[in-house]
């Protein structure tokens, strides 16, 4: 990270240069620290500059030239999601910096730590990644522009883009790069993407950019590429956004999948197929580095949030087939499930208890984006070598996975067996409707790995916005809720269940939102955190929110299914109110909105009805609203409740 470090090893420049936006932790949580291990085993030199000053290129000239190329991401979030809330306020901190302190990276770093790595050395290639090119690398929507946007290949001027899990693709990338510099063929590397001047010869094009036609999924043969909508298209007019968002996400099995192009202006984006998954012991491999497993020590003891939120914790896999229509994590890691080794994850657990300062007996977590899909797969990998299935488990579980828990439940056992080990946490999400096939699991769950309160996500009780977000109906979590009572009486422990919901998420209306408040009063929740729906780059919710229409359904011109998104403010707060009914500072709110929808006998002091006739003194401020009174406007009118639409 300095030249006193280059100088101590005896170097005297670097091959690759990384750059990222978060604060340099060692250890295999963080992708940089991945990605540098991973360079180093190779043989490289790797440095790596973190949050650099981006207002000029001076920062990004500190390791001196990079011999081969820059390395650029914005870290392990996404720099506008990290820096901006769902109603596109700043927030105040940054859980990857030192100090948890905000406004250290800038606003689509990508785009500007590429342009500063250009005006540093013009000359040496640019290869980005991470999360936050992955999710951008073809024309998108952006949520704080309110605008589609080119792909981020094209605006950061970068030379080559990686997508995904990109470890075998990276190495290969490197070497290549050694050997040849970038004058040469990079189209039979998955996980890439680059900039063509036009289609090669002998390619048969799969042309998904007519509405009036198919989606070009029947074209056969080795070499077809499926042509997305253009740039201009699709910034023109949303049907062909949704267009382009169901074909990129039907493109994504890596059994099958065909390369992707795109044209933008006078340029092609030609993206090469999905990585084919890591094997068991390339994940091995990949955590088995030697990383310091700490914060770097420029950082001087400050404390980083990211860091001690996962520093006594294990991935245990990558990967979600459950496909949900508002999450980045199958756009990224893809739907097959990659996982350790038993071997592997018990030696960085001991790992843990040997090397890390401050371990006292308890791992924090086993699991990764979903608690327990460890091992599960395919029973069959002709059958999965073909599927074009969004999501395994949506609408139902498919016939064809391996839910098998077992796997699991042997791991949990022999982690607590580990000398030194006094508890072994579950903290990441539980898949309720996977966990419902196992009572066996949820027993051994709740008896042995949760410390009183287990996180799920049912997201909502209706069917409306269930089947937008590809989520089950809310009858799987009644089940999970009964096993886990049952398990929680038979270990005799009092433990709860935390549900997340999302409030304002497409295809949700307001009587939706009513009847999941309704539910919450029901069953006695009172939610103090709640989530607005965030529509990320390339998802498939942030489609429907965009366009209005179900990129979930054949989109084709005049034969789409619309979907209404909610994007005024007054209506997305009105959404959030719903489920904090039991905050005074939303009754005015509510009780305005219940009037408007005809239900004012849902107000009243009665167990049956959602918020009161009263209001505390002090209180209700918010929307200007007195005592049950309608809101006023300046000429003293009455003012229409409206929310739809209205900005």
């Amino acid at each position: 990270m300095s030249r006193v470090e280059m100088e101590a090893l005896g170097w005297d420049s670097c091959d690759i240069i990384l750059v990222t936006g978060d604060a340099y932790i060692d250890h295999p949580s963080f992708g940089m620290a991945i990605i540098g291990r991973l360079l180093e085993a190779q043989g490289f030199r790797v440095g790596i500059i973190c949050q650099p000053d981006w207002s000029s290129a001076d920062a990004f000239k500190t390791l001196g030239k990079p011999n081969l190329f820059w390395g650029v991401t914005a870290g392990n979030m996404d720099s506008m999601v990290n820096r901006y809330t769902s109603d596109r306020k700043i927030r105040r901190d940054d859980n990857y910096t030192a100090g948890g302190e905000g406004g250290k990276r800038p606003d689509r770093a990508v785009i500007v730590y590429a342009q500063r790595c250009r005006e540093a050395f013009p000359k040496i290639p640019i290869v980005i990644g991470g999360i936050e090119a992955s999710l951008r690398r073809i024309a998108h929507y952006d949520y704080w522009s309110d605008k589609v946007r080119r792909s981020v290949l094209v605006d950061s001027k970068a030379d080559l883009l990686l997508y995904g899990n990109a470890e075998r693709a990276l190495v290969e990338t490197a070497h290549r790069l050694a050997k040849n510099g970038l004058d040469q063929d990079f189209s039979d590397i998955r996980g890439l993407a680059f900039l063509r001047d036009a289609a090669p010869e002998g390619w048969t094009e799969a042309h998904a950019d007519d509405l009036d036609g198919d989606e070009g999924v029947h074209e056969k043969g080795e070499k077809v590429v499926v042509r997305l909508p253009a740039f201009e298209q699709v910034s023109a007019d949303p049907e062909y956004y949704a267009r382009a968002s169901r074909v990129l996400h039907r493109e994504s099995n890596p059994g099958n999948a065909r390369p992707l192009i795109q044209r933008h202006g006078n340029k092609e984006v030609w993206l090469t197929p999905p990585p084919i998954p890591l094997t068991t012991p390339e994940m091995d491999g990949v955590y088995g580095l030697p990383y310091a497993r700490a914060p770097h020590p420029a950082y001087e003891g400050r404390k980083i949030p990211a860091w001690e939120m996962i520093r006594h914790s294990v991935t245990i896999m990558r990967g979600c087939f459950g496909g949900c229509s508002f999450c980045s994590i199958t756009e990224h890691e893809g739907r097959v499930i990659q996982s350790r080794s038993e071997q592997s994850i018990l030696k960085e657990i001991e790992d843990i208890r040997d090397k890390t300062e401050g371990f006292t007996g308890v791992i924090s977590d086993v699991g990764g984006p979903t608690a327990n899909m460890y091992r599960m797969a395919c029973k069959d990998k002709q059958t999965e070598s073909v599927c074009r299935r969004l999501s395994c488990v949506f609408p139902e579980v498919c016939k064809n996975l391996n839910t098998s828990h077992d796997a699991l439940i042997q791991l949990y056992r022999k982690a607590r067996e580990i000398k030194g080990v006094k508890k072994v946490f579950v903290a990441s999400g539980v898949r309720y409707d996977l966990a419902v096939k196992s009572p066996a699991y949820v027993k051994e769950l709740v008896a042995h790995h949760v410390g009183g309160y287990l996180k799920i996500a049912p997201e909502h009780t209706e069917e409306g916005p269930l089947s937008k977000m590809m989520k089950p109906g809310i009858g799987a979590y009644d089940r999970f809720k009964e096993l886990f009572d049952r398990a929680a009486r038979e270990a005799k422990k009092e433990y709860f269940l935390i549900p997340y919901f999302i409030a304002a998420h497409p295809g949700t209306t307001d009587e939706d939102m009513m009847n999941l408040a309704l539910w919450l009063k029901r069953n006695k929740y009172r939610a103090d955190q709640v989530q607005t729906y965030l529509p990320s780059p390339m998802a498939l919710s942030t489609a429907m929110y965009h366009s209005g229409f179900n990129p979930l359904k054949p989109v084709r011109r005049g034969a789409s299914e619309a979907v209404d998104a909610i994007k005024g403010l007054r209506q997305r707060r009105l959404h959030k109110a719903f489920l904090r009914y039991h905050d005074p500072e939303n009754w005015p709110l509510l009780r305005e909105a219940l009037k408007a929808m005809g239900r004012a006998d849902l107000i009243g002091p009665g167990k049956h009805q959602l918020v009161p006739n009263w209001q505390p003194a002090g209180t209700g401020g918010k929307e200007g609203a007195r005592d049950g009174a309608r809101p006023r406007q300046r000429n003293g009118k009455a003012r229409k409740f409206l929310t739809k639409g209205v900005i």
